[in-house]
Parts: structure tokens; sequence; C-alpha cells
């Protein structure tokens, strides 16, 4: 399978998110920004991601020796208390910041939001959490393609709709879920860090039930490729530190 083929359902997804953005929240979108911070993610999870990820080590729990659904499950809770503990460094430690600010800098949050990543921070995951994720536990095929397919729900997570499961928001992430973790105000600083599920922040005391529909962005926003390129480095200082 070819990367275009691979990016098809993000792409229709994105298609479909961005269209009922337009009919039920209209709004001006950095989306060009976006595409570009997007398609420099791709060019580094297709060439240098591989080459940082032949090493093979050894497993505590070979998946292909669990029933079916339990290594599934069991990797896929794995990889996302991972990630929240990742994202939790990310505005803990200032150079992880430095990377993980121009996620939060687009100013009108949306589907295309979900990859406005500095190119750099998926080779750090690929030399800390995602190895760590198969020491644990040797994941299949099968289970490898379902927490893609899974991950598509990020897309969702970030789109500029009203949708919120109120008093079950710790059951699942929700875009008003994660537009609390991505709000300007101070006050919702430092909360709902989760990926896919809140439960991780309600057992570190970072969970707060979503109200209303915050601003975002930060003050500082990129305005170029080498913007883009070079963020950590080029940002403002007004970003140079964690802030949320």
């Amino acid at each position: 399978m070819d990367w275009l083929s691979a990016m098809l359902p993000a792409f229709v997804l994105v298609a479909l998110l961005s269209a009922g953005e337009l009919l039920l929240r209209p709004a001006r979108s950095d989306w060009w920004r976006n595409l570009q911070a997007w398609t420099l993610q791709a060019f580094a999870g297709f060439t240098l991601v591989p080459l940082l990820m032949k090493l093979q080590l050894p497993s505590l729990f070979d998946g292909a020796a669990m029933p079916l659904w339990i290594a599934v499950i069991a990797y896929l809770v794995l990889r996302d208390f991972l990630e929240f503990l990742y994202h939790r460094a990310q505005h803990t430690v200032p150079w992880l910041w430095s990377m993980h600010s121009l996620h939060h800098s687009d100013p009108n949050m949306s589907a295309l939001t979900t990859n406005r990543h500095f190119w750099g921070d998926q080779l750090i995951k690929a030399l800390t959490i995602w190895p760590l994720a198969a020491l644990v536990i040797a994941p299949t095929p099968l289970a490898i393609g379902l927490f893609n397919l899974v991950s598509l729900w990020n897309f969702v997570v970030h789109a500029r709709l009203p949708i919120s499961f109120g008093p079950l928001s710790w059951l699942l992430n929700s875009p008003a879920y994660h537009r609390r973790h991505h709000s300007r105000l101070p006050e919702h600083y430092n909360s709902n860090f989760a990926a896919l599920f809140p439960v991780f922040d309600l057992l570190c005391g970072t969970y707060n039930r979503p109200v209303g529909f915050p601003p975002t962005g930060l003050d500082h926003q990129p305005e170029s490729m080498l913007d883009l390129l070079a963020w950590p480095v080029r940002q403002g200082e007004d970003v140079a530190v964690p802030v949320t």
C-alpha cells in the first residue's frame, strides 16, 4: 500500500468534518498552514520514522499468543496511556513544548489542526513511547491496523463541532472535551490531556468536564513554510515555555 492510499481515509474524514464545520460553525481557518504541516509530517513519517523503528527487541508479552480481543484491547489501552504520558510531558518539559506549541498555535482549531504538529515530534515518539509499547506487548498486524483506524477519531476530536458527551465525557474524548485543552483561557490550562480515553485524566487529576466553546490559539503563529520547518527556534518568545 502506497502512502497516498494509507492516508485516503484521513483525507475523506477531514473533508466531511470540514464541511460540517463550515455549515455549523463557519470561521476563518488556518487551513493552508495546517496542510503544509501535514505534508511535512507525512514526509517525515514515511521516510525518517521507519529508519528509527527497525530495531527489534524482545517483548514481555506476545500479542499473537493472546486471545485476539485481549491483544487488541490491551495494545490500544497501552498505546493510549503512553500517548497521555507523553502529552503531559509536552506541557511540562520546555524543549518538548517548543515543538508541541505549534499544535496549540492554531487560532481556530478544526479537524485540520489534528496534524498541525512539528515534523520532528513523531521522531521523538519513534524513539520513546512507540518502542516502549512494543517492549510491553508485541503487537499483531491486526492490533496495529485497528489502532490506526481508531486513531482517526482524533480528527473528530479536533473538529470545530458542538459535540459533547456531557456527564459521560469521561468515557471518550470529544470535540468539546479537547477544545478545553486547547483553550486560551488560563482557567482551562493543564486539563484534558487524553487522546482517546479521558479516564487517564480522571485518574491523574486533570479531568474537567467541558463547558462552552472557548477560544483557542497562541499569540504567535507560523507565517511561512520555514517557520514550520524550524518552529522550535523560530517561534515567538511568548510560547517558548509551557503555558497550557
